[in-house]
């Protein structure tokens, strides 16, 4: 595997994402998949009682048994990250989410991403970025709107969901996984089809607005930003 390769610039950052985007592939059969590992990251905020540290967590997922099998987390210094730039969301986060992964005992065959696929500006969302760069399919759930227009109005009803425009074409979902909750924008990041990545995301179990399994790493990496104030070792 290439480094993951972490840029000086925003005109850098550019350049590896359009060069990167073409390696991206919208098709693949997700659903023979079982283990599926779910990422969230937590970063400090200027009210967090824990300043530098910002984690990640790695929930492995089952989905023939619907449940957890493992979670693994990673923490690193605020510092050593690249800003925070919105659409550049991958060069701040990668790094964490690969030391989570790699914390994982058991292996995984895809990637379940808080954040945006091809739903983005240059077609190149932090899904799109991790499943390049480890070369395994990914779906990106996001919780709010980075890039394109619903097709048509949302029903309320859960399940619902209407195509994500941009340019013409379609780049993702917008996706009600709850009755009249906000929805959730699902769109492929690798090795997967946009019917595909939406059919998936809504085979896993869901109790409240996100996924099990991402509503699970959200918790547990915000558990363990918080716990690096412990004396937690970072990564």
């Amino acid at each position: 595997m290439q480094p993951f390769l972490i840029p000086s610039s925003v005109t850098e950052a550019t350049a590896i994402q359009r060069s990167l985007q073409a390696r991206v592939v919208l098709e693949g059969p997700v659903s023979q998949h079982r283990y599926v590992a779910a990422l969230d990251a937590s970063h400090p905020t200027r009210f967090s009682k824990v300043k530098g540290a910002s984690a990640a967590a790695a929930v492995l997922w089952d989905m023939q048994a619907q449940k957890v099998l493992e979670v693994a987390t990673a923490t690193v210094d605020e510092a050593a990250l690249f800003p925070y730039v919105p659409g550049f969301l991958s060069f701040r986060e990668s790094p964490v989410y690969l030391a989570a992964l790699g914390n994982l005992k058991h292996p995984y065959q895809m990637l379940l991403v808080d954040g945006q696929g091809v739903a983005h500006p240059r077609g190149f969302g932090i899904a799109c970025h991790l499943g390049v760069h480890l070369g395994v399919p990914s779906i990106g759930v996001a919780k709010t709107l980075l890039y394109g227009r619903l097709e048509r109005d949302l029903p309320e009803a859960a399940g619902s969901a209407v195509r994500l425009m941009a340019g013409g074409r379609q780049v993702g979902w917008a996706y009600r996984s709850r009755a009249r909750i906000q929805p959730l924008y699902v769109s492929p990041g690798h090795l997967a089809g946009m019917e595909e990545a939406l059919e998936f995301v809504r085979g896993i179990r869901t109790e409240v607005r996100l996924p099990e399994p991402l509503r699970r790493a959200h918790i547990e990496a915000g558990e363990s930003r918080r716990g690096s104030a412990d004396g937690g070792s970072g990564v």
